[in-house]
């Protein structure tokens, strides 16, 4: 009755309202202590609160508050809201270099935060994502130390990412109040907060003992999912010695043991008899487990004597560890990529290069006169590369699982051996330079490589790559491993004087050769398509004067 009542008096209410106010018919109902306001005044408000959450910068048209600083030299990816109305976003690279510009919604690279503990506004710098490959970094040193005042353009630290050395710079004035990460700071995960910056001085003291809250965070999400591993690992064993006790328990013997191919292969590597394991396979198969369980549990009183003796064995061997750098982990990975997932094959060629190097000491002449640098000839290979590549575009390609790209430019990536490990700076657009151009760019290239010095600008984005071991090392022919996912690469040998036919009976020359490798992907370069490319190469080295033109 009562809420028959209830009904009925609401409903009286309802008709003198106007028409036009029933948009706040609903706050009314939910909150019906409070009188109706009007409809400018709901209006008003709801103006008021838009124009706070609304990001005013030009470029972005979501609500989120934008965030005044940034780290120069990243782009800001997949911003997504977070508490107190600011943006936090994954980093990528941008062409390696620093780059000043207005901030936006979209553009946000570090968060300011705002703690529950009481600790002012402040600024936490993550670790930038500086090339495609990279997923972590190391702190070479810090520029800036701990209350030290930054200003817009000035250094912070060095970062050493997976191929290079890079500069972070700040975009804000502020003061480096905490830094998180010290120098030599190893395997840094991009994203993880590096350092604090705070606005005012007075508020450097109160981050002394500050720590991220993403470590803070995770800890009581890791506690509570431990209690439950803990029981796995406790039932794991229990269950474990069944099928041991079950194993004396054999088949007959005049019944068939069904097994795995692999898994009968292993048992007899190890001499051991099928009869006498129990198989967790389908219908009591036996496979490769069931015999590694086997052979674990079978040897491991067995295995504590020989590791003695292996441990004696090494130690008595001098030896030095040395720290893999960032340069080789990625040349590693992505060569062991390469080779296991292109199709390699090569062809091999000599080339006469008689007149090659007459052209070359010609124009070392012209340039000791003009006071330029001398031309090398792996700076004429470089040039001979490039212009086969102009002739013989499919070779200019790369390889994807829906079509190959072919490249329109021509940008050879050159091989440049340094302590720190196998760098490969570009040369861009080396069909359309000079010799001298060519040949200033390399030694420039070479000399930033083993400063470990690049940008990311300076190695990304070629098309083909020179690989030359017979000039500096007199290695005579070798074959390279593709740098992916360019389609080829050129491994060129020294060149050896070598006795020729002469034109007449009995007569003989000398003459010098060059061997070069052409390591093609099968799946872009068939083997016509190769032999015409080193073909259009072979013409350039052995008529030079054709590169001139």
């Amino acid at each position: 009755m009562t809420f028959a009542s209830h009904i009925f008096r609401h409903s009286k209410q309802l008709r003198s309202v106007p028409r036009q106010d029933h948009a706040t018919l609903v706050r009314w109902f939910t909150h019906s202590s409070r009188p109706i306001s009007s409809k400018g005044d709901d209006m008003s408000k709801l103006r008021q609160i838009k124009n706070e959450n609304i990001c005013r910068c030009k470029s972005c048209s979501g609500s989120m508050t934008s965030t005044p600083m940034l780290t120069r030299g990243y782009r800001a990816v997949n911003p997504t809201k977070v508490s107190n109305g600011f943006a936090k976003a994954e980093v990528t690279s941008f062409n390696g270099m620093v780059v000043s510009r207005g901030i936006s919604c979209s553009d946000v690279q570090l968060k300011r935060s705002f703690s529950t503990s009481g600790l002012p506004p402040h600024q936490e710098l993550g670790m930038p994502s500086l090339s495609p490959t990279m997923t972590e970094g190391n702190i070479a040193r810090w520029l800036k130390k701990e209350g030290d005042q930054v200003a817009p353009g000035e250094v912070l630290c060095e970062v050493e990412t997976d191929k290079a050395t890079v500069e972070m710079e700040c975009m804000e004035e502020g003061y480096l109040a905490k830094i998180i990460h010290g120098d030599g700071a190893k395997e840094i995960k991009v994203g993880e907060v590096i350092a604090i910056t705070v606005e005012e001085k007075d508020d450097i003291e109160k981050f002394k003992d500050y720590k991220p809250q993403s470590s803070d965070g995770a800890t009581p999400q890791d506690s509570q999912p431990s209690t439950p591993a803990k029981e796995e690992v406790v039932e794991k064993p229990s269950t474990a010695p069944e099928p041991k006790a079950a194993k004396p328990s054999t088949a007959p013997p005049t019944d068939r043991v069904f097994a795995s191919p692999l898994a009968r292969k292993l048992a007899e590597d190890n001499n051991v008899s099928l009869s006498s394991i129990k198989g967790t396979g389908p219908e009591g198969s036996i496979v490769k487990a069931d015999i590694e369980e086997y052979l674990a549990s079978g040897k491991k009183e067995l295995s504590a004597a020989p590791s003695k003796t292996d441990q004696a064995t090494v130690s008595a061997i001098n030896y030095t560890d040395i720290p893999n750098s960032q340069i080789r982990k990625v040349t590693a990975s992505r060569l062991l990529l390469s080779k296991q997932t292109i199709p390699h094959y090569y062809l091999t060629v000599d080339t006469c290069v008689d007149k090659l190097t007459k052209l070359r000491a010609d124009l070392n002449l012209l340039q000791e006169a003009s006071g330029g640098k001398k031309i090398s000839i792996n700076d004429l290979v470089i040039k001979a590369a490039a212009l086969a590549l102009r002739k013989v575009p499919q070779c200019n390609s790369s390889w994807t699982n829906d079509y190959i790209r072919q490249f329109h430019e021509v940008h050879i990536n050159v091989a440049v051996q340094t302590d720190n490990g196998l760098f490969v700076p570009v040369i861009r657009n080396a069909d359309k330079k000079g010799l001298s151009t060519i040949s200033e760019d390399v030694k420039n290239l070479a000399k930033k490589a083993r400063e470990n010095s690049l940008k990311p600008a300076d190695y990304e984005g070629g098309t083909f790559t020179v690989s030359n071991l017979g000039g500096p090392f007199g290695i005579k022919q070798f074959c390279a491993i593709i740098n992916p996912p360019q389609a080829g690469i050129l491994a060129v040998g020294s060149a050896e004087r070598r006795v020729i036919p002469g034109s007449g009976v009995g007569e003989f020359n000398f003459a010098s050769y060059m061997s070069v490798t052409l390591s093609c992907d099968h799946r872009v370069i068939d083997g016509a398509i190769g032999a015409e490319w080193l073909k259009a190469f072979k013409g350039y080295i052995e008529n030079p004067e054709t590169m001139l033109l």
